[in-house]
């Protein structure tokens, strides 16, 4: 008789057998998401504060984005990029007109935008100029160049020789900068808030500097918002915020509503740089992630998610301001709209797990750093849900 039990050890086992071990895994196997929810292979239910790694930013098999997806598959999936095709176009547009009237290049990921950032960057201020300064603690992909881009040591351990021309320096820390720009830079590429590094937020006095440090030295401004872009910050995109526009913006994750797709947008004069033969991606723009995309857009739109969010994010740092004023663990709650990031004295492992264990799933980051990045579609039960059972872990992990 097979059983629920007996169908996630099989998959466990074949895990274990055919697929590499580069991921860390938890023994869950999610077999359904809606909404703000998954459902494992046991039949339990978790409320996903951290859907996808940021991914599913409008929420898991979103009704628009089932829909768009299922109409696609139905018409066309892919048809190479030496043709035109409907989706991709309107995505284009869509992403130009609320933004800062770019023009697109499509890919599947965030490294891969990046990539194409990159490249283009040194396209566009070439011969002699190839230098990217970056920030340390950035997160900007896992390709060669991506990793050497993000300064981190522990993302490049191993995989040396690395790419050249890349320098870094603090975040939020324009003294730094002027000094690391020169001759041979071409761009300055930076998240507004920074992810993977622990959900540092960018100064708007910073951030307007970088922008008249760039345009002095004619140096490009690429802003990285694979985790900030498409409403996780109460704006379609973080620069929005700032009133800063850069030259290049690279973004993915939330984009294609659970579907693989990047994308690289860039002011006209920049982008036309990018002729044939210089770069490509196969799958790049396919019929079904950008209709996928674009219904996302419909989603925001329609469902006013950009307003949800901002209103959800006040509530949630209010209640986690009160969260913090009952734990001394707590050093800090930061971040902007619904990218929060929840700064500990101690490890903040055993509380990700305990709250995994009560139906809650949460990330952690830099050891020490909570991460919730719940959808836009979030409501105040389930933010008083997982911040509940969050009290109830730290408690049990750190005492009151």
């Amino acid at each position: 008789m097979t059983t629920k039990k007996t169908t996630t050890d099989s998959v466990l086992r074949q895990f274990r057998k055919y697929v590499i071990g580069n991921y860390t895994r938890l023994s869950l196997v999610i077999v359904r998401g809606k909404g703000s929810h998954v459902w494992d292979s046991l039949g339990r239910k978790y409320l996903d504060l951290f859907p996808g790694w940021a991914v599913s930013g409008i929420g898991h098999c979103h009704p628009r984005v089932v829909r768009a997806v299922r109409e696609q598959a139905g018409k066309l999936i892919h048809v190479a990029n030496n043709y035109y095709s409907l989706p991709q176009g309107e995505l284009a547009e869509r992403l130009s007109r609320h933004s800062f009237g770019g023009k697109c290049f499509f890919c599947n990921s965030g490294a891969e935008a990046n990539e194409g950032a990159i490249k283009l960057a040194r396209l566009a201020t070439n011969p002699g100029r190839g230098g990217i300064v970056t920030m340390f603690n950035s997160f900007h992909g896992r390709t060669l160049a991506t990793i050497t881009a993000t300064a981190q040591p522990k993302y490049q351990k191993g995989f040396e020789p690395l790419p050249g021309g890349f320098r870094y320096v603090p975040f939020n820390d324009i003294n730094a900068l002027e000094r690391a720009v020169d001759d041979r830079t071409s761009a300055v590429m930076l998240e507004p808030i920074q992810g993977e590094g622990g959900i540092h937020v960018a100064g708007a006095s910073y951030l307007k500097a970088v922008r008249k440090l760039c345009d002095r030295r004619k140096v490009l401004l690429i802003f990285d918002e694979v985790q900030t872009g498409m409403g996780r910050t109460g704006e379609y995109f973080a620069y929005q915020l700032y009133d800063v526009l850069p030259d290049i913006m690279t973004l993915a994750k939330a984009l294609g509503g659970g579907t693989a797709i990047g994308a690289m947008v860039a002011k006209p004069e920049i982008a036309a740089k990018l002729v044939p033969g210089t770069h490509a991606s196969t799958f790049g723009g396919n019929a079904l992630a950008t209709a996928a995309a674009c219904a996302v857009f419909d989603a925001i739109e329609k469902e006013k998610l950009l307003g949800n969010t901002r209103k959800m994010s006040a509530y949630a740092f209010r209640k986690l301001g009160e969260l913090r004023k009952r734990h001394k663990v707590i050093r800090e709650v930061r971040g902007r709209g619904l990218m929060i990031g929840i700064e500990l004295a101690k490890s903040g492992a055993g509380v990700v797990d305990r709250c995994r264990g009560k139906g809650v799933l949460i990330n952690c980051t830099h050891e020490t750093v909570l991460r919730l990045m719940p959808p836009m579609t979030v409501t105040k039960k389930e933010i008083d849900l997982g911040i509940s059972v969050l009290d109830e872990a730290l408690t049990e992990e750190f005492g009151s």
